[in-house]
């Protein structure tokens, strides 16, 4: 539980280097000079830095601890990166904080200089100091976060003379005299057969004394067949955690029954102020998690508080700087529109200006998010929905309650991206479907939940031009569920993915093989003339084609097409549109790993459409019945003991 310190400075945020030596992430944490820099006086006496050109590159090789940096003579370094600026726009806005101090420690002969910027990306010096000795020189620096409403950011630069022997950056923290309690954290990470990224993200939550300080647990909520347990080197991740570790064991329950099995137990043992639910297939900044918890600490009032995601395998690309729920649309996406990702390689944050603006969420994916328990015990845990949709439900349920969210700059995991997939055309096409319903039917504010189901009618139309039928069926049978009433939450949770995939391999879209020679040779009646695929090149052309595709879609198919496939396909070119022009073509998975046998089915195709029409007219009629009953349910469906009674039915032994 929480504890106040034994006084002095409260430490904010620490300027950490990496854990490894790692080059291709160098850049969140340290950077070269971001070109000349180019100094003038602002109408507020200010003085204004603009850059040109790209970076430089630093060396890994300059790292010379988790602490401390070694800048060669006459270059300079800049700490104004992803891992060590200061976000100040969000400590303004969401703390108690009116102000922050940087602490510096330094050895040799050069210069610091300490900048902001504000919400357009417009840099400032701020202050700076010369040093010039041999022996170790401590700095302070105090910075007022009054200017930071809109956006923004404070850090420094270290520049070491030319005529010595360089510099060192010993340590730099930024810190607070204000006190507060200090809370404990219990991290909470759902695996499904994943082993060796549990065991090498416990060695990595085991590096960080200060991040044990303020940990009681971790908690591994397994619910595969493939255990950490049984991995050589368990033994020493397990002891470098002092005795904080828990494995369980349950059924697979999904994501959000991994995460609600960490949040119960977290609840029973009363013993930590937060909890920090992860994914599995993650590796972490473990300064990030301690920045999160004391990002709450300081909280104006009690708050859940995010990371960001970087991708796994290119390791400098941050996928979105927050997420938020389109209301008419509701349909999840960037928090600023078209902001789907930046290169922190190719672009640096001190010469980004889409990254200087604040940006305020509704919810923070479950990769990486710290949740106050009394927030648990005040809106519930997770919703019963296996996957998808449960972070952004309980963003908005949490909003609802008056809880904010707020994706921290600073604090973040790498994660398996999903640019390398589509998961709506494989088994979770069901719970794509389902859970966004869901979502929409507790906290749509408009009537029928805006354009839902009409977009959702648009989607099956889409589907089952390009002859993806086990999609449109998945998404059928989502809507036929959610019309049977809430109680098909908990009590399908343990079984509805079996009944998932068995429906799935029953269509040709499904059967996917790795082997390229395993489908008979293209064979094709010519084009018309000669004449290639179309693309739509607008709404109207995009209408006509649309409508030939369903008066084809409705005729027999080419009896060759059922021997042989037209065409073979791309991932990223297989669109409706294109689809609907054959009869039966090969493509290839998103992953690159094999490809599908499409075969358009007159049969079929009727059959779905008309289930597709009927069902979505059913949505709309009894929206407004459906919503209240999904409403009046909610506080059951999420509080603890029936979460409880789900755990008891489907027990495993807990290891």
């Amino acid at each position: 539980m929480s504890s106040t310190g034994p006084g002095g400075p409260r430490v904010l945020q620490r300027v950490v280097l990496p854990l490894k030596g790692d080059q291709d992430i160098l850049p969140l944490y340290v950077e070269g000079p971001q070109g000349q820099p180019v100094i003038s006086i602002g109408s507020d006496d200010k003085e204004r830095v603009s850059h040109s050109g790209p970076a430089d590159r630093q060396d890994i090789a300059q790292v010379i601890s988790r602490r401390s940096y070694r800048i060669k003579p006459g270059e300079r370094t800049s700490f104004g990166t992803y891992f060590n600026a200061f976000p100040a726009s969000y400590w303004r806005r969401w703390t108690v904080l009116d102000e922050v101090t940087l602490r510096l420690v330094v050895e040799g002969a050069g210069s610091v200089f300490v900048y902001r910027s504000n919400a357009r990306g417009n840099i400032y010096r701020v202050a700076s100091r010369a040093f010039s000795t041999r022996t170790t020189d401590e700095f302070t620096f105090e910075l007022s976060l009054a200017n930071f409403a809109d956006g923004g950011w404070y850090w420094f630069d270290v520049v070491a003379d030319g005529d010595a022997a360089g510099a060192t950056l010993t340590s730099a923290q930024w810190e607070t005299p204000v006190e507060r309690p200090t809370g404990t954290v219990t991290i909470s990470v759902t695996t499904l057969n994943r082993p060796d990224d549990i065991r090498q993200l416990l060695e990595q939550l085991a590096t960080d004394d200060a991040l044990l300080n303020v940990l009681d647990r971790v908690l591994v909520v397994d619910q595969g067949t493939q255990h950490v347990t049984d991995l050589p080197g368990f033994e020493k991740a397990e002891r470098g955690l002092e005795g904080r570790l828990r494995i369980i064991r349950q059924t697979n329950l999904g994501g959000s029954g991994g995460f609600s099995r960490g949040m119960s137990e977290v609840l029973d043992a009363d013993e930590s102020d937060y909890v920090l639910i992860s994914d599995d297939d993650i590796r972490t900044e473990p300064e990030g998690i301690l920045r999160a918890a004391t990002f709450a600490d300081f909280a104006r009032k009690p708050t859940i508080v995010g990371g960001h995601m970087f991708s796994m395998y290119d390791r400098a690309y941050l996928h979105s700087m927050g997420e938020r729920i389109d209301p008419w649309r509701f349909w999840w996406g960037p928090a600023i529109s078209g902001s789907n990702g930046h290169h922190l390689n190719e672009a640096a944050l001190r010469t980004s200006p889409n990254l200087h603006r604040r940006i305020d969420v509704d919810y923070n994916g479950w990769w990486m998010t710290l949740i106050p328990t009394s927030v648990l015990r005040k809106v519930g845990l997770s919703l019963p929905v296996f996957i998808k949709w449960d972070d952004a439900e309980y963003g908005l349920r949490a909003s609802a309650a008056g809880v904010p969210t707020v994706t921290l700059p600073g604090a973040a995991v790498w994660h398996v991206p999903w640019t390398d997939k589509d998961d709506s055309l494989d088994w979770q096409a069901y719970y794509h479907e389902r859970n966004r319903f869901l979502a929409a039917l507790l906290h749509s504010q408009f009537e029928h939940g805006g354009r839902l189901v009409r977009e959702s009618m648009y989607h099956q139309i889409k589907h089952l031009l390009a002859a993806q039928y086990s999609v449109a069926e998945l998404r059928l049978q989502a809507l036929e569920d959610l019309l049977t009433g809430p109680e098909h939450l908990h009590a399908t949770l343990d079984t509805k993915l079996a009944e998932i995939r068995a429906t799935r391999a029953r269509f040709d879209d499904s059967r996917v093989a790795r082997d390229p020679g395993a489908f008979p040779p293209l064979r094709s009646r010519r084009t018309k003339k000669g004449r290639d695929v179309v693309l739509p090149e607008n709404r109207v052309t995009a209408l006509v084609m649309a409508g030939l595709g369903l008066a084809k879609a409705v005729r027999q198919a080419d009896p060759m097409s059922k021997d042989h496939p037209q065409a073979e396909i791309a991932a990223m070119d297989a669109r409706w549109w294109l689809l609907s022009q054959y009869d039966s073509a090969l493509v290839s998975t998103s992953d690159g790993s094999g490809a599908a046998w499409y075969k358009r089915d007159p049969a079929v195709f009727k059959d779905l459409f008309g289930r597709s029409v009927a069902l979505h007219e059913k949505m709309l009629r009894e929206w407004a019945t459906l919503s209240t009953s999904y409403r009046s349910a909610l506080d059951d469906l999420v509080g603890q003991e029936a979460w409880k009674r789900t755990f008891e039915r489907t027990q495993q032994d807990e290891s």
